[in-house]
């Protein structure tokens, strides 16, 4: 039984348009694609924008109890944007095809597993004749992931199947933007705007009459007192916020001081299972996740496996299988608003489905903490392992607590993901402090 890993980590249904991404944008997708391996067991096959540095690779093995000598990893030949990230016109490359059926030993694999499922995605597997392999195939081969991933059609399923979102609503025209603003303006709120396709806040701006407003879930608050200014921003940014005019865009109300929560599942043919709640923490933006959660209480997790359990069950009849991730804030006056649906692998799913579970064995699962934060400057992965084992805090299979290095980011921005496990929150924390004898913290 051979599993089919493909990283596609960056999309343009995901983050937008690709040609618009730096250098550096790129090589971090390739390098978040390489956390695939996580997902790896024996003799599967992996298809990657560039081969994983060899450190890395026998570090996440050897935690995952894998035997990285019956892996295949397959690397497509460089595609019009370069070698960094999975690009359709790799996927598609007459060479690289070759290469994957000879992998495969020239049979269907028995299943598909990419971070997110579009029509390159849905291509290969037809390519291969290994359609059945792809959960949710028929629908994937429709677009349908563009469509449940889209910020606007989340607002109108989540309104269908009765699930609170924040005030607002989805606009075509520079003149509903405009007036959808205004509205939100004239009650005393500020507003966010949304682009349809973009992730980790990066596509999102809060907008306001008044200074002083804390841009929690995107990169800046934009301060527009009166009318003429509100008018200059929607001509100014219009371009942008739809992605040249290809996009709807997303206005609602924003919500100081709110938290940002989520629910995640694994969604089959016969039922959605979850497979964690978190908190996800935004420094202005997401820079790491805590698990389970911890912000909230039994009454507020209810209200969001509540209404998470009626998107995905949306979403199940919809025809869409495989991951989703839904995203909430809850307010500083305890009400939970849905704000999203992912539906492919997210920034969490390794720590749910690999760290619980594998690295840390099921029997552990409800006793300990995991928080993960990005943003960790190191002189080079080796290095960084070293130091750890050094300063004894790297994860001890015993005991199931220490530090992880999830991600290994050093060839775009020289920085590693660290994921701290303890048997509570204040000892992980503790973990992730005396990493700052060790490493500078970059996220903050």
């Amino acid at each position: 039984m051979t599993t089919l890993i493909i990283g596609n980590s960056r999309t343009w249904e995901m983050v937008g348009d690709l040609t618009a991404l730096t250098s550096d944008q790129l090589r971090g997708g390739g390098c978040a694609a390489q956390r695939m391996l996580w997902f790896a067991h024996d003799g599967d096959v992996l298809v990657l924008p560039f081969a994983p540095p060899a450190d890395y690779l026998e570090y996440i093995t050897h935690l995952t109890a894998t035997r990285a000598s019956t892996l295949t990893i397959v690397v497509p030949p460089p595609g019009d944007l370069g070698p960094d990230i999975l690009t359709p016109d790799r996927l598609a490359d007459p060479s690289f095809l070759d290469d994957l059926r000879r992998a495969l030993g020239n049979r269907p694999p028995t299943k598909i597993f990419a971070v997110y499922k579009d029509l390159s995605v849905t291509g290969l597997a037809r390519t291969l004749g290994a359609e059945a392999a792809l959960p949710g195939y028929p629908f994937s081969a429709q677009a349908g992931d563009a469509l449940v991933n889209s910020k606007a059609g989340f607002r109108a399923l989540a309104a269908g199947a009765g699930v609170p979102i924040a005030p607002g609503t989805v606009v075509t025209r520079p003149e509903q933007a405009l007036e959808a603003i205004a509205d939100l303006f004239d009650q005393g709120h500020s507003a966010m705007v949304k682009m349809e396709f973009n992730g980790g806040g990066l596509g999102n701006e809060i907008l306001s009459r008044t200074n002083g407003v804390a841009p929690t879930g995107a990169p800046r608050a934009v301060v527009l007192p009166d009318r003429p200014a509100l008018l200059s921003y929607v001509q100014r940014r219009w371009e942008w916020l739809t992605a040249g005019h290809a996009h709807r865009l997303v206005v609602e109300r924003f919500f100081p001081g709110a938290t940002t929560i989520y629910a995640e599942f694994v969604v089959t043919d016969e039922a959605a299972q979850l497979i964690g709640v978190g908190d996800l923490l935004m420094a202005p933006t997401a820079i790491g996740g805590v698990l389970p959660a911890q912000t909230i209480d039994a009454e507020t997790r209810a209200e969001l496996l509540d209404g998470a359990d009626r998107l995905v069950e949306s979403l199940r009849v919809l025809g869409y299988r495989g991951v989703v991730c839904a995203d909430a804030i809850a307010t500083a006056d305890k009400q939970v608003l849905f704000t999203e649906t992912n539906c492919r692998l997210t920034g969490s799913t390794h720590l749910h489905l690999a760290l619980y579970g594998r690295v840390v064995d099921p029997g552990y699962r409800e006793k300990r903490i995991f928080v993960e934060r990005f943003g960790w400057a190191v002189p080079s992965f080796t290095a960084a392992v070293e130091r750890l084992a050094t300063a004894g805090l790297a994860y001890d299979p015993t005991s199931r607590t220490g530090i992880v290095i999830t991600t290994n980011d050093v060839d775009a921005d020289g920085t590693v993901a660290c994921c701290a496990i303890a048997g509570e929150r204040q000892a992980a924390e503790g973990l992730h402090r005396r990493l700052s004898e060790l490493f500078m913290d970059q996220s903050a």
